[in-house]
């Protein structure tokens, strides 16, 4: 029970990495919020999941790109839980074509949701967070397409990977030592978009383990890196990749 009566959230926690974080969050009795956009049903399945064993858990729609939701977002939070704890940034979004096809929107959907929602919810959730007397752990998930891995047809993606990290170490050096801010840099992780490449072989080649990582590798080390034990650990990027340089 790591993490009693901590209250955590995840943004788009209704599939995943971000469902399967929420669901093992639960078993060490923390109060679960299962942020999503349009998967109604699939988080409210999380949240009847949990509440099956432990009662503390809401899902709460709401688009992380948007300033005016994600404050409203933080207020239901409190009015539910009174604190806020942990936060979990996992929401992201990919288009992949072809990179002179890229459009402006094309570029300002991705750059929005993966660069924008990080901010947005690490700056709301740190106000409130500022008055909780034990601070508390922002835990923000990149990726390895901005070190090891390019992809010219994922290239906003890539980018806005590489502009996580600059603001997790931003953000934690200006708040600490009250507030730990920590990120994460799977590897391709087994989902049905990844296993359905035509070319997975060209893929695993360079992993060292000839595997992708999976939600479970990914949700271990979430919990493992936000817990107390771990609190000296600060404004680093834990690799989950395996791969060859």
């Amino acid at each position: 029970m790591r993490f009693k009566n901590k209250v955590v959230l995840i943004t788009w926690a209704s599939r995943w990495i971000g469902m399967a974080t929420a669901l093992h969050f639960w078993k060490e009795w923390a109060f679960v919020v299962v942020n999503y956009l349009s998967s109604k049903e699939k988080a409210d399945k999380v949240v009847e999941s949990i509440r099956k064993i432990w009662w503390n858990a809401i899902s709460i729609k709401c688009d992380v790109s948007d300033e005016n939701q994600v404050k409203n977002m933080i207020w239901e939070i409190i009015k539910v839980f009174w604190r806020l704890d942990i936060l979990i940034n996992n929401a992201w979004v990919l288009i992949n074509k072809p990179i002179l096809e890229k459009t402006v929107f094309d570029w300002n959907k991705v750059i929005n949701t993966n660069l924008l929602w990080t901010f947005l919810c690490s700056k709301y959730w740190i106000e409130e967070m500022l008055k909780n007397e034990n601070g508390g752990v922002i835990l923000n998930l990149s990726s390895i397409n901005w070190t090891k891995y390019f992809s010219p047809d994922e290239i906003e993606y890539d980018i806005s990977k590489v502009w996580i990290i600059t603001l997790t170490k931003n953000f934690a050096k200006a708040f600490s030592p009250k507030i730990r801010v920590l990120a994460i840099a799977p590897g391709n992780v087994s989902t049905e978009i990844n296993n359905s490449k035509i070319d997975i072989k060209s893929d695993l080649d360079p992993i060292y383990l000839n595997k992708f990582t999976t939600p479970s590798d990914v949700w271990k080390v979430i919990l493992d890196l936000v817990w107390d034990n771990f609190s000296y650990l600060n404004w680093e990027v834990v690799f989950l990749d395996w791969w060859w340089d």
